[in-house]
């Protein structure tokens, strides 16, 4: 006779959200947790910018164009989506409803914007917000990149200082002091069972 446990659907998980201001980490913790723990699913996003050097398709991004984004949108087919220095960065649904559906925990790293629409779409998703040691250290971190202009900069850190006042909104955060355990204390989180 079969074992009936063999047969039970998988224990559902829950979405995990990671938001923060940009420079915070959010990246480099995604990364690290990632490679510690290749079963937590990272969506993918879709964007209508184009590819940088070494960028592939269905990895970091899934690439379309503007009226390819428009037509996803009227679909319903994106769980958020928001605008991010002049593109669209949006998060394709039935991925991540399948994958939770089969009990594989599922973690979205995306902007304040569509952190707000998940908590929307989907309310029993647990939300963790990742905060800068300091605010002097938020800015050495973004200043230090060397990569942008001075307006970019600047345009970052106005944004930053409207990101942190919306952690309140945030069910949890985690101060990124060190990615070591920033990643366990999010990677406890995201296989903690659902309530």
């Amino acid at each position: 006779m079969p074992d009936p446990v063999s047969h039970s659907r998988p224990a559902q998980k829950r979405l995990t959200v990671l938001s923060g201001p940009s420079g915070v980490g959010k990246s480099t913790v995604v990364a690290h947790l990632r490679r510690q723990n290749p079963d937590v699913w990272l969506s993918v996003s879709v964007t209508t910018r184009r590819p940088r050097p070494g960028e592939q398709e269905g990895v970091q991004y899934h690439f379309v164009t503007d009226e390819e984004f428009d037509r996803l949108i009227e679909q319903g087919q994106l769980l958020e989506w928001a605008r991010f220095a002049g593109n669209r960065y949006g998060t394709p649904r039935r991925p991540v409803e399948e994958r939770l559906a089969a009990g594989v925990p599922v973690l979205l790293e995306i902007e304040l914007q569509g952190a707000r629409q998940v908590r929307e779409s989907m309310p029993d998703s647990l939300h963790v917000f990742l905060a800068p040691p300091s605010w002097e250290e938020l800015v050495r971190r973004l200043t230090g990149r060397g990569t942008e202009s001075e307006e970019v900069i600047q345009r970052r850190l106005e944004a930053a200082r409207i990101e942190l006042a919306a952690e309140k909104e945030f069910d949890i955060t985690l101060v990124n002091t060190a990615v070591r355990e920033v990643c366990d204390k999010l990677l406890a989180l995201i296989t903690a069972p659902k309530v």
